[in-house]
């Protein structure tokens, strides 16, 4: 039966790749490699990353409450749409949002009917957001060589491999829903 994007429920099914990960309940490992990843990206490489701040402090730019606070309202409100496009693809796509324990149900509703990539658009724009709230160079260079690897690592592994997992249904959604800049889905009003 069609589906409202006008794709069948065969489509949007990947084949059945189940793995040892299957056993542990899909909640746990979202909650699992949320909170690793988030360490990793959000704490241990910005907090390396700021020691350019401290060792090089001629590099520092102090930018002003104002400037940090703004950072820490890009920080949050990206901080926000990460738990929410990475719990919907969870939950809708039933499997992780990682490439080793990928989603078997394609998703194209919620956040995923503005933009593509969500998730790693918002682990990006948090590093900017840490980048002014801490007012470090350090951080700020670490979200330039982000931005770089994100759009590498979804252009050349992740939209190949979601090309061979989903098909068609997948190469639609390529025209229809922009890589990183939300626009407002085609038809809704």
């Amino acid at each position: 039966m069609p589906e409202p994007n006008g794709h069948s429920e065969q489509s949007r099914i990947a084949p059945d790749s189940s793995t040892l990960l299957d056993s542990f309940p899909v909640a746990a490992r979202y909650a699992f490699y949320t909170a690793f990843f988030l360490t990793f990206l959000l704490g241990i490489l910005p907090w390396l990353a700021y020691r350019l701040d401290v060792y090089v402090p001629s590099l520092h730019i102090e930018i002003g409450w104002l400037g940090r606070t703004v950072g820490l309202v890009i920080f949050v409100c990206f901080l926000i749409a990460y738990l929410v496009s990475s719990r919907l693809l969870t939950s809708r796509g039933r499997g992780g949002h990682v490439e080793f324990d990928p989603p078997k149900e394609f998703v194209a509703c919620g956040v995923y009917r503005w933009v593509r990539n969500p998730i790693a658009a918002s682990a990006v724009l948090m590093l900017l957001g840490e980048a002014l709230a801490f007012s470090s160079t350090g951080i700020l260079l670490l979200f330039l060589l982000a931005l770089i690897v994100a759009h590498l690592q979804v252009t050349l592994l992740e939209e190949p491999l979601l090309r061979k997992r989903f098909g068609t249904s997948y190469t639609a959604y390529l025209g229809q829903v922009p890589r990183w800049i939300p626009r407002r889905p085609r038809g809704s009003d």
